[in-house]
């Protein structure tokens, strides 16, 4: 780092993404991308007029993607905010509900950005330990009186709260604000946008990278509480007006009129990420029990980082994450039948 650099950020720690291999050499099994493409739809709509007309900036308020998210969901526009990606928005209630003192707490293992933007923002953290089979206790965030985060699903576990093990979490934080990340929701889990009606405390962050195959969009967006809303508005338009381009608007319009090409895509992975964790089961592994697109595995008695250099070795790329308690289990994206295929045949090579 240069010697300008803050002495506020010297020490951060950034977040590490999924290796992004650009040669396509690799079966890819390790950044939980959609093996499906969008939907025709989304795929003509980003034709050239569309093209021509990145000359104009975005529409800052995000009306038409916000009204079609409104409809589906059966919520109003008010109760949406439209970010890049969800991670921006994620940021943006970390800055907003959690720097005024108050901290946050989320769980010791689940997704690594919280304390990236924690660390960024300085805000002290509450750390709560996952029970040893990796899931949630609710109970240990009641009355916490903090800004609490939960990934439900849970990443890398891919464990999931029902929805009134997650209400019973809101009610017994009535002033904080408890934000659930659904990124993974639509593969098996219960989703809490329901409840956004009910509870003005509540913010519910979903993504269109995993279940609508657009993670190169990046386009994510929030349901809450109008108030909620305007809060991170605020922050939006006091960073990035124009936080989303033309073409990922007008996808992002096209996929919810396409939203049952998604829903039948969604069945697919689950049924093959049955089909995996069965022959992964066959094989010796303990896997958890996933309701995401993906599944975090470990073999007893073997080295799981051993397990992810051989696989690389062989071609196929899956995530590793080389702390404890996580050290010897793997996250395993689900992808088509044949590349689930390939990866169990490596695999088999491997072991």
């Amino acid at each position: 780092m240069s010697t300008f650099f803050s002495s506020q950020l010297k020490n951060l720690a950034p977040y590490t993404p999924g290796e992004q291999p650009q040669d396509q050499q690799y079966v890819k099994l390790n950044t939980n991308e959609s093996p499906y493409p969008p939907s025709a739809g989304v795929i003509a709509a980003l034709n050239d007029k569309e093209a021509a007309d990145l000359r104009l900036y975005s529409d800052p308020e995000c009306k038409e993607l916000k009204k079609a998210l409104a409809g589906y969901y059966g919520v109003e526009p008010e109760n949406i905010y439209v970010g890049n990606g969800s991670d921006e928005a994620l940021n943006f209630a970390f800055l907003s509900y959690a720097t005024d003192g108050r901290g946050v707490a989320f769980a010791d293992i689940t997704y690594g950005f919280y304390p990236v933007f924690a660390d960024l923002y300085h805000i002290p953290v509450q750390i709560v330990p996952l029970k040893s089979d990796f899931s949630i206790a609710p109970k240990d965030y009641y009355g916490l009186n903090k800004t609490i985060v939960i990934a439900n699903p849970n990443a890398p576990t891919g464990l999931a709260l029902s929805r009134d093990e997650m209400e019973g979490i809101i009610k017994a934080n009535p002033d904080s604000v408890v934000v659930v990340d659904e990124a993974y929701v639509d593969f098996g889990a219960e989703s809490c946008v329901e409840l956004t009606k009910i509870y003005p405390n509540l913010l519910v962050v979903q993504t269109y990278s995993k279940s609508r195959s657009m993670a190169g969009a990046r386009l994510g967006y929030a349901i809450g509480n109008a108030e909620l809303i305007r809060d991170l508005e605020t922050v939006k338009f006091s960073t990035n007006p124009y936080n989303v381009n033309r073409l990922t608007l007008r996808a992002g319009v096209q996929a919810i009129a396409e939203q049952d090409y998604y829903t039948e895509n969604c069945k697919k992975i689950m049924a093959t990420r049955a089909y995996t964790k069965e022959k992964l089961e066959a094989l010796g592994f303990t896997v958890l029990d996933s309701r995401s697109n993906f599944l975090f595995a470990m073999k007893p008695g073997t080295d799981g980082g051993a397990i992810y250099r051989g696989l690389k070795e062989r071609g196929v790329l899956v995530r590793h994450f080389d702390k404890d308690p996580i050290r010897d289990y793997n996250r395993i994206t689900i992808g088509t039948p044949e590349q689930m295929d390939i990866f169990l045949k490596k695999l088999e090579e491997l072991l």
